[in-house]
């Protein structure tokens, strides 16, 4: 194909002949270099390190579309995630990507801020491209994308927060909080003998968070503590809103307990703001707990116990999902990995 006439100069652009002349080699070994399938052609290391270099000065790029339409797959995956703010969702979409492309499969992964509006143009976006699925991550209205992938003929998938149309892979959030908090009221009770309810802070009270705040229940029901009603604040995941709730809490409840559990990495970072402003010795009179890890949280203090979403097992499970593939809407919970101290 022929580029317009730019400076009086007609250029020919690249095709992947010219490559596999260029590279001594045929069409189908650069195609299959290109297209991430090379191992599978026994195609050595070397020859494909050459053919993408010899790509990139010509700069050749593959038409992923025409490409999809020559073989009715596209090998396209896509994803959409909630936020980057957190090692969670990062460790997810780092993962992911990795276990994609080892199955030779290009993956397109968006962050939509939690905006439902974002998740649907971003859904909509990906199936212009002929993704063969589409996983959504924490996604605030997962059965509207199931909707609009079934009615493009697309598989779809839940990860972190379930719907009721497609197969969904989360944590075991009622057991790792209700395992989480007894080790809170444990260690307050041992170590700071105090035999008092802790403080719920984050997140929003459906989903997720509703069955962690049954597990936060359940906890204190095993050890006789009553819950406080007036302490379970869902107040969102925004650092600043707990920053604001725990502030309001503390003037308006002067019998306000001393423990957390606090719902999410996210959330910990208004709580020890709040803390370093308003409670600075709080980590040396009560322990608190977070349902997220954070290696660098975890050297802050010893009284700050978290668990950790278990995202491999979680990735693995979502795979034999695609492998398998289920249509039926079953819900896969993957216990968080043991409380760390």
């Amino acid at each position: 194909m022929v580029q317009p006439v730019a400076d009086g100069i007609q250029t020919k652009r690249t095709t992947i002949y010219d490559l596999a002349a260029l590279a001594g080699t045929s069409a189908s070994a650069v195609s299959a270099v290109l297209n991430g399938n090379w191992k599978k052609r026994r195609i050595s290391e070397k020859l494909a390190e050459r053919i993408r270099r010899i790509a990139d000065e010509q700069g050749y790029a593959v038409n992923m579309q025409a490409s999809a339409l020559r073989r009715e797959r596209s090998r396209i995956v896509g994803m959409i995630v909630p936020m980057y703010d957190n090692r969670y969702f990062g460790s997810i979409v780092e993962k992911f990507e990795q276990m994609a492309r080892d199955r030779g499969l290009f993956p397109i992964i968006t962050c939509t801020q939690r905006d439902p509006d974002l998740e649907v143009q971003a859904a909509r976006a990906m199936l212009s491209y002929q993704v063969e699925f589409i996983v959504a991550t924490g996604a605030t209205d997962p059965d509207h994308i199931s909707d609009i992938c079934r009615a493009a003929g697309i598989r779809s998938f839940n990860l972190d927060l379930p719907g009721t149309k497609a197969p969904s892979v989360l944590s075991d959030n009622f057991g790792g909080a209700r395992t989480l908090t007894r080790q809170v009221l444990q260690r307050n009770r041992d170590r700071f003998a105090r035999n008092e309810p802790l403080v719920f802070v984050g997140g929003r009270a459906v989903d997720n968070t509703a069955e962690r705040i049954r597990g936060f229940r359940a906890a204190h029901a095993d050890m006789e503590i009553a819950v406080r009603e007036d302490c379970i604040i869902a107040c969102g995941y925004a650092a600043q809103k707990a920053e604001q709730a725990l502030t309001h809490l503390y003037q308006t409840v002067p019998d306000h307990p001393h423990g957390m559990f606090v719902n999410s990495t996210i959330s910990l970072e208004g709580v020890l703001r709040w803390i370093k402003k308003e409670q600075p010795d709080l980590l040396q009179t009560a322990a608190i707990g977070c349902f997220d890890f954070d290696p660098l949280v975890d050297l802050l203090s010893e009284n700050i116990l978290m668990v950790k979403q278990d995202v491999p097992t979680m990735l693995d499970a979502l795979w034999r999902i695609i492998a398998e593939n289920n249509t039926t809407h079953e819900v896969v919970e993957i216990p968080p990995v043991a409380a760390v101290s």
